[in-house]
């Protein structure tokens, strides 16, 4: 069995090291070794966040390379476009339409940047509304689970066991919530609601 590279990137505090924990308690339930690295840059401050879960047979490092991440999982438009590189050919590339702006852009040093949407549509990116799924689930903190059912659709696992570790993970006054927005999110590429 080959190793799977997945390569969630996000911003301090849209639940991308969350996210990237469930994935991997996941990959473990289904018998998968694992390997789970991730990179926080001023976290706390909405500075990058990038997560790595690795998983397969036999799995020796979490370091990802350039060119070599099956799926990019990416929490804004801004962080897609920065961790494009780790992505393989063809591999697949899920991305939340929302954008952060970075500090110099919000004290007006830099210029919002523009065109992401058509560049990263032509790379294969799918598009999705995370935080309006979210939404519609109840559960309006919950994009990162609503991107976990995106990403669900092309990733080797069982729907139960993904719904048994994210009821195991989250506060338990949220589990239905967030059991409702990994099923949208999933429904949302399963039915094209995801836009090419």
């Amino acid at each position: 069995m080959s190793v799977t590279t997945v390569v969630l990137a996000g911003v301090g505090g849209q639940g991308t090291i969350l996210a990237g924990d469930v994935l991997a308690k996941v990959a473990v339930a289904e018998g998968h070794d694992v390997k789970l690295s991730e990179v926080h840059g001023m976290a706390q401050r909405g500075g990058s966040v990038d997560t790595v879960v690795r998983f397969g047979e036999t799995v020796h490092s979490p370091v990802v390379d350039p060119g070599v991440a099956d799926h990019l999982i990416a929490f804004e438009l801004i962080e897609a476009a920065r961790s494009l590189r780790f992505l393989r050919p063809g591999g697949r590339l899920v991305v939340n339409r929302r954008l952060v702006a970075p500090l110099p852009v919000l004290i007006g040093d830099l210029p919002e940047p523009g065109d992401l949407e058509p560049a990263l549509a032509a790379e294969g990116a799918i598009f999705l509304d995370a935080e309006a799924l979210a939404c519609e689930a109840g559960s309006p903190r919950s994009a990162n689970i609503v991107l976990l059912g995106a990403a669900s659709y092309g990733l080797p696992f069982a729907a139960e066991t993904w719904r048994r570790i994210i009821a195991e993970r989250v506060p338990p006054k949220t589990v239905e919530g967030n059991l409702r927005a990994f099923q949208l999110g999933s429904e949302a590429c399963a039915e094209g609601v995801c836009e090419l």
